[in-house]
């Protein structure tokens, strides 16, 4: 017997997002990706992230702000560019922000987990609906002044990661994975 779900995870991959294309998810589409994604472990109940969507004109306004932001910090332009056309390129990205909740129960360590399991639900999520999508950070989101001024960010919120999500325009190679059997310890 075939197990659908299981058989999609096994076949997953993500799609560069240098090839992702229009037509993106209407918003209508994006908000059913985006409540599946909040089906994630989530420990106390905390709801430890938010999402932040990035369209144009926005992806175009924050491709300017990693230029100024790299130029500010003396980074190498190449390295500069190369953030700024993550942006650039964008049609369509959901920034996934942790945000800390306060509380003696459940430690940041497992907040961040939750966050990086709803960038992973994102994914996966907009892959089983049939959209190309790739998980993506990068310097800029690292630095405090573009996550303040560029994504709006509270002071203490971080960028989990930034899910981007289109129509994939080139059929690319999945890459090499690992062998699970040499991953994996059992312990009697």
């Amino acid at each position: 017997m075939t197990n659908p779900a299981l058989d999609f995870l096994l076949a997953r991959r993500s799609r560069p997002a240098r090839t992702l294309v229009p037509p993106v998810p209407s918003r209508d589409q994006l908000l059913t990706l985006l409540a599946a994604a909040a089906r994630v472990p989530d420990h106390g109940k905390l709801v430890p992230w938010r999402f932040v969507v990035l369209a144009r004109p926005a992806t175009d306004r924050l491709a300017r702000l990693v230029e100024a932001r790299g130029a500010a910090l003396g980074l190498d332009p190449q390295a500069v560019a190369k953030a700024a056309s993550q942006y650039a390129m964008a049609d369509l990205a959901v920034a996934v922000v942790q945000v800390p909740r306060p509380t003696d129960k459940v430690p940041l360590i497992e907040q961040a987990y939750s966050a990086g399991a709803a960038c992973l639900s994102l994914l996966n999520a907009a892959t089983a609906a049939g959209w190309g999508a790739n998980w993506l950070t990068g310097w800029p989101a690292y630095d405090e002044a573009f996550r303040r001024d560029g994504l709006g960010l509270a002071p203490g919120e971080t960028v989990a990661g930034l899910v981007h999500i289109g129509t994939p325009s080139a059929d690319t190679p999945d890459r090499p994975r690992p062998d699970v059997a040499s991953l994996v310890t059992f312990l009697a």
